[in-house]
């Protein structure tokens, strides 16, 4: 079986993740590709898209969520993620029991005796009206009935489990500040949610929608192990998706020998392809994707992905971080930058400068490079 190094696997991945070229496609078509955009904090999505598409108008991408073909939900590993409609519609199901068991793992004792169906019955039943709410109305509503928990644990089981839900523009909208508005996320979309079994299977046994996410997964991720899999979902049960396709896909084993498993026509570039200078934002799912990181980031700076760092990508790798403040995108190396590195982050902050700048007021500095 052939062993694809580090090198191998981090261009697959800048291809996979539109990070070694800047695509050409439509803005909902890349978040389609990506398998949606982690999205807590509303406007990193467009720095990510910036960073991988030509000539991005961020924009685009508020009128997709205005038009409701795209839409900020909780779903894959119970955080908030950008994904199109067709998506949360046909994954949301599949995420369920998951998000109930991990906020669950949050507000066990609080909501110890509450019964769920029926929690989850009263929350519809006070959504009913079509009025947007706020997490923590949405639990003072309910407080009443269950006044243990308390309203924060009510609320986020829900919002976040529960009743599938979508957050409302105006949050998420580029330059735009909002509050966390909520409403059921078939209302909005005006569309039911597909509703395989609990397990996400059909009555013949098989699993559609899991096969589903192994192959999306894939093309925006691979190739990877299915330890990776589960960290990207956030969902255990896919193995026997993964060996009902096991005969579409191929194999290969990383240098510590774990099987990767990837699409027989996915791009694998060469390990020697040029990979450009890419700055990403807080949580972005090149780095979260994956159980092991190491294609792209070193152990010693792993703790920055989940941290929402946004970090600055030399070589392919995570080689600085980087922030804004008052126009200004100030750069912080990780390790010692040669010149030509320098003056290539330089250039590409000044770019992402002027993007994130609501006038010509913008300018760039990197700190010094560690000793």
């Amino acid at each position: 079986m052939t062993v694809l190094g580090t090198r191998a696997l981090n261009r697959a991945t800048l291809a996979r993740q539109l990070l070694l070229d800047r695509a050409d496609v439509p803005v909902l078509d890349a978040v389609a590709h990506l398998g949606g955009m982690q999205a807590q904090e509303p406007q990193e999505p467009f720095v990510g898209l910036w960073s991988r598409l030509r000539a991005f108008d961020p924009t685009a991408l508020s009128d997709l969520l205005t038009g409701r073909s795209v839409v900020r939900t909780h779903l894959m590993r119970r955080t908030v993620h950008l994904v199109t409609a067709a998506d949360a519609l046909a994954w949301r199901a599949r995420h369920g029991a998951m998000l109930r068991q991990r906020v669950l793992g949050v507000y066990r004792r609080e909501l110890d005796g509450v019964d769920l169906d029926e929690l989850a019955a009263a929350g519809r039943a006070v959504m009913a009206d079509g009025e947007p709410r706020s997490m923590s109305e949405l639990g003072r509503a309910l407080a009443g009935r269950w006044p243990a928990p308390g309203p924060r644990a009510l609320g986020e089981m829900l919002v976040a489990a529960l009743v599938p839900m979508a957050q409302l523009p105006p949050r998420g909208l580029w330059r735009t500040k909002a509050g966390v508005r909520n409403v059921p996320l078939a209302s909005w979309l005006g569309r039911e949610i597909d509703q395989p079994d609990p397990d996400g299977s059909d009555p013949d046994g098989s699993d559609p929608v899991g096969q589903a996410l192994v192959r999306r997964y894939l093309a925006a991720f691979g190739p990877a192990a299915s330890a990776d899999l589960r960290a990207w979902s956030g969902l255990a049960g896919l193995p026997a998706a993964v060996d009902a396709i096991r005969g579409e896909l191929v194999s290969f084993r990383d240098e510590r020998g774990r099987e990767l498993l990837d699409l027989p026509q996915a791009p694998r570039p060469d390990p020697d392809t040029p990979a450009p200078v890419r700055f990403l934002p807080a949580f972005d799912n090149a780095l979260l994707g994956y159980h092991d990181r190491g294609r792209i980031v070193d152990d010693a700076h792993r703790g920055l992905s989940v941290a929402g760092t946004r970090v600055v990508l030399v070589d392919g790798r995570v080689a600085a971080t980087w922030s804004v403040e008052a126009g200004t995108v100030t750069v912080t190396p990780l390790c010692r930058f040669s010149r030509a590195d320098r003056t290539a982050v330089a250039e590409e902050a000044r770019v992402l400068a002027a993007f994130l700048s609501d006038n010509d007021s913008h300018r760039v500095q990197i700190l010094a490079s560690p000793r």
